[in-house]
């Protein structure tokens, strides 16, 4: 059976209340099926006041390097809003697949990445750089 969409896995996800109000505001804009992906990861969000969010988490606007658990293929990337998304500056949109599935997870969190061949890949979240990070 093929997998249409990323799933996070049971970990916690954590995210600036700040945050969350203004990506609720860009799913109110965008019906598209990201954008309810999205949502979904924000109604099972818990909540927190931005100076109370733990370094480890990934936010808006902070640089994440994760990692395929079977292999040592690292990926880093930056999560941005739509208007600000360049694969070429590796900058994804919140909107994308995998942009919603790692918002809010910490270091150690894991996500399951559906491949071109329908298998899944489970990546491993093992670094966050808040240093980029604009809405903190």
């Amino acid at each position: 059976e093929r997998i249409n969409s990323m799933n996070a896995s049971t970990h916690e996800i954590l995210l600036a209340a700040k945050d969350a109000e203004k990506l609720q505001e860009l799913i109110d804009k965008n019906g598209s099926p990201a954008a309810r992906s999205l949502e979904q990861e924000l109604l099972n969000a818990k909540l927190v006041d931005a100076k109370d969010l733990p370094d480890d988490v990934v936010t808006m606007n902070s640089l994440v390097t994760f990692r395929r658990a079977d292999s040592q293929l690292e990926i880093s990337v930056s999560i941005v809003y739509p208007d600000k998304a360049d694969m070429s500056q590796n900058r994804i949109s919140i909107l994308s697949p995998v942009g919603s599935a790692l918002i809010g997870l910490r270091i150690g969190g894991e996500i399951d990445w559906p491949m071109p061949n329908g298998n899944l890949a489970r990546f491993v979240v093992i670094a966050v750089d808040q240093n980029t990070s604009q809405s903190r």
